[in-house]
């Protein structure tokens, strides 16, 4: 559908007209024990409450609906190049493996409104694991498997949840990583202890099970097989909570964002449909993990809602063997959609910057691309775009909203793309960007992104036993409206511009500068294949950027003549004002495990400012190369 046929626009100011009807309408797509009666109660909750008298079941919805109809097609197919093992797993069969599992924990002790934390590998056990609480009503917390054993502690401190499943090992790469020593220390560090734990062991690493305490996973799915023991769908309200996801909080707390049934179902519903153009039947790939929102809402709930099949992929986007794994992927299973971060195709043009290797697979299937988690420079956009010959869409959103705040709605027909926006508000969302005082400043120019409140379904409606806290993190700033934290702007033509996180705008000299845009003209470098612009602590200026920049393979030309061209194409596109004077070429640039590049530690370590490893991080070796790399440029804090 071209630019011209676009229905974005009579959709937009359709929701904008009648917010409670569109959301009624949207609603019909979901199987309701009972329907609510109000769509929109503004005195419930922090900010007003969806749906707020209905009564649901998720997993029926993802599940049991489907088994009539389409009960042999493939729910989720897995596929692991680190084991070689590819299973399929249809809706029948994904009804028996849930609601089994659902009658162990109840075996377990656990009821409606009990909290499990799940600290599992990508494995299809993880996603029978979240299915299974939200069928008895327990509330799953999904923590990143090999997280460290003093994060997940905080993370069971908060929660306190009646048990844990886990898995014996992760695998990384080539790397097998035993999990069972990390939650066995994480259990003794809490102070809240698991009544029980339920371990799924797998061939590569078996794990000691602690007597009185630990399950083993596969003997007590098989002997409640044995016994013919399912647990049906229990009703829960719509309000009540799904699950519990934690993000890094700026205090060192983690921020539980907790996600209702009712308007989460809605949501995801509506944007399989609308937002990423899938059909039901047809095969979706978010390439994340479910420890990340993107997993919860893209690889298990939203496709599964839809009635798609939902690939679940334990791999990296190169390594696993090279940089043709998703190629691979996409054609062994016929995929229509792939989400994935832009960082994972930045590696990839890193490794086969011409795309050598997509050559050897059929992507006739292939419909289109969709990129998130940060910002996809235009650079990669539009590499994407060459090799692929399909619609690359760039799109925003955030744990706490739980699915896309802005993008190119392709279900609804796309909008011509401008690189570097992820286009324009999804409806649901009525955006602004707001100065320090908290007044528009109006098109074009630069500020907070806020979106007006009420929030759509899908969205946060508080954080975990921490209402003062949600307040304060995201409405207190700026009354009336959600604080997304990003800073960027919005054009004429209504165009969203995420130029980075507010603390990502640096002062120079008076000047406020997006290091974003910054990033934007070192990727367009030829021999870049990603990059990271920071503030530095400057005596004279008070911050001046520094960038550091990762060479494609087989680059000719010398670091230090690269790093002067970028210097320059920065004055020449930015202009003398941005003082960017320091590119810096490093092996890699330091990630979380999700793709986002850790900007802020990188920060503090070029100021000398004291800094911990983050949690999240993928390797924390690549710390200390940055700290080498600043030194050896004089840059010591």
């Amino acid at each position: 559908m071209s630019s011209t046929q676009s229905r974005y626009h009579e959709v937009y100011a359709r929701w904008k007209a009648d917010p409670e009807g569109f959301w009624a309408e949207a609603a019909r797509g979901i199987d309701w024990i009972r329907p609510a009666g109000t769509v929109f109660d503004p005195k419930a909750g922090i900010y007003g409450r969806w749906f707020t008298d209905a009564v649901c079941n998720t997993c029926h919805n993802a599940v049991d609906r489907h088994v009539a109809q389409r009960g042999e097609q493939a729910a989720i197919i897995y596929d692991s190049p680190v084991t070689g093992t590819k299973r399929a797993v249809t809706y029948a069969e994904l009804q028996d493996e849930v609601a089994t599992l659902a009658a162990v924990l109840r075996d377990m002790g656990v009821e409606k409104g009990d909290r499990v934390v799940i600290y599992m590998p990508m494995i299809p056990e993880a996603a029978f694991a979240m299915l299974a609480c939200a069928r008895i009503g327990a509330i799953h917390s999904v923590v990143f498997g090999g997280f460290a054993p003093k994060e997940l502690a905080t993370r069971i401190d908060d929660a306190k949840p009646k048990a844990i499943l886990s898995a014996s090992c992760g695998i990384e790469g080539a790397r097998v990583l035993a999990y069972k020593p990390l939650l066995d220390e994480a259990i003794t560090l809490s102070a809240s202890k698991p009544e029980s734990c339920l371990i799924y062991q797998r061939p590569q690493c078996e794990a000691s099970l602690v007597e009185g305490r630990d399950r083993d996973w596969q003997s007590e799915t098989a002997r409640a097989r044995r016994e013919g023991r399912r647990a049906e769908c229990v009703p829960v309200a719509a309000t009540d909570p799904l699950y519990v996801l934690y993000t890094s909080g700026t205090t060192g707390k983690p921020k539980g964002v907790v996600r209702d049934n009712g308007g989460y179902m809605v949501a995801l519903k509506w944007s399989m449909e609308y937002f990423f153009g899938v059909k039901p039947g047809e095969v979706f790939w978010a390439a994340s993990d479910v420890g990340w929102v993107v997993g919860h809402s893209y690889i298990v709930y939203g496709p599964l809602l839809h009635g798609c099949t939902a690939i679940l992929y334990e791999g990296k986007p190169v390594g696993t063997p090279d940089a043709g794994a998703y190629w691979r992927v996409i054609a062994d299973h016929g995929v229509v959609t792939l989400f994935t971060a832009p960082t994972a195709f930045r590696a990839i043009k890193k490794e086969d910057p011409n795309a050598d290797l997509l050559k050897r697979y059929d992507l006739s299937s292939f419909r289109a691309l969709f990129l998130a988690g940060e910002r996809a420079d235009p650079d990669t956009v539009k590499w994407a775009e060459d090799i692929l010959n399909v619609p690359v869409i760039d799109h925003w959103w955030q744990t706490e909203t739980g699915w896309p705040v802005a993008g190119n709605l392709l279900g609804l027909g796309a909008l011509p793309v401008k690189h570097g926006s992820p286009t324009v508000a999804v409806p649901g969302y009525e955006l602004d960007v707001l100065d320090e005082s908290g007044k528009s400043v109006g098109r074009g120019k630069m500020g907070t992104i806020v979106a007006k409140l009420p929030l759509p379904p899908g969205c946060l409606p508080t954080l975990w036993n921490a209402d003062q806290r949600f307040r304060e993190s995201y409405l207190s700033v700026y009354p009336g409206y959600y604080n997304t934290s990003d800073a960027g702007y919005i054009d004429e033509d209504g165009y969203v511009w995420v130029m980075g996180r507010t603390d990502d705008i640096i002062n120079v000299a008076g000047h406020r500068l997006s290091t974003g845009g910054m990033e934007e003209v070192l990727a367009s470098h030829p021999a870049v294949a990603e990059c990271a612009v920071i503030g530095v602590k400057d005596s004279l200026k008070g911050e001046v950027p520094c960038g550091f920049v990762v060479l494609k393979s087989g680059v000719q030309k010398a670091p230090e003549e690269i790093e002067k061209e970028l210097v320059g194409l920065v004055r020449e596109k930015i202009g003398p004002v941005a003082a960017f004077k320091l590119a810096i070429t490093v092996p890699r640039l330091p990630k979380t495990r999700s793709g986002k590049i850790l900007r802020g530690t990188m920060k503090k370590i070029a100021d000398g400012e004291e800094w911990t490893t983050p949690a999240t991080i993928d390797d924390p070796i690549i710390l200390e190369e940055i700290g080498e790399a600043l030194r050896a440029r004089g840059v010591t804090g």
